[in-house]
């Protein structure tokens, strides 16, 4: 999610979809939608640019708003920045425990993964559903233990519209480097409940 849903999030949602698909979690539902979005309108052409760039088929994407029942109906929502992060807690403050920035998200996950903390009782099951809503439920558990940022800015993903070439690039590429990761992360055999304690 981001704010026009033309350039960040339809790029977030493309290359995650097809990274799930591939890495075997086809039963994972990946949609996009802004805070503030230009409702009908395209991606922009720099941000289509991006996607086919990165290997995904920009398709015919058309921008959406965010609704209640949109994030109501979410496992987990992923933002762009951590304002637009707030947004989602102040319209539906039950999603603030599985709403994340991607980037934090990745991160939080990455610190899961290294401490062994991915590993999962054969009794919770091993689909991809199973596996992603475990991830989301661990990164809930463990968000306050991975260490932040030295900048809490890189959490963020800047905003490419209306921007330069160089704006979308950067943007692309951290966008592609935390999909990477959750993925990564994700595409192990199993996935916990996290490192245990209340």
């Amino acid at each position: 999610m981001c704010t026009g849903n033309v350039c960040r999030s339809p790029v977030a949602e493309q290359l995650l979809a097809a990274r799930l698909d591939a890495a075997g979690f086809d039963d994972v539902r990946v949609s996009s939608a802004g805070t503030r979005a230009l409702a009908g309108s395209p991606m922009t052409p720099q941000a289509a640019d991006l996607s086919r760039r990165y290997g995904v088929d920009p398709g015919d994407h058309v921008a959406r708003q965010l609704t209640e029942q949109l994030a109501l109906e979410a496992d987990l929502v992923l933002t762009a920045t951590r304002a637009q992060r707030a947004e989602v807690a102040e319209l539906v403050p039950r999603a603030a425990r599985r709403t994340y920035t991607l980037r934090e998200f990745a991160r939080v996950l990455h610190f899961l993964a290294s401490d062994d903390a991915l590993e999962a009782p054969e009794t919770l099951g091993t689909g991809a559903g199973s596996r992603m809503q475990r991830a989301a439920d661990a990164a809930s558990r463990s968000r306050g233990l991975a260490p932040p940022p030295s900048d809490p800015n890189d959490d963020d993903i800047l905003d490419p519209y209306r921007a330069s070439h160089a704006v979308y690039d950067e943007a692309g590429r951290l966008i592609d480097d935390a999909v990477d990761a959750v993925v990564t992360a994700l595409a192990a055999p199993s996935v916990s409940g996290g490192r245990g304690g209340s």
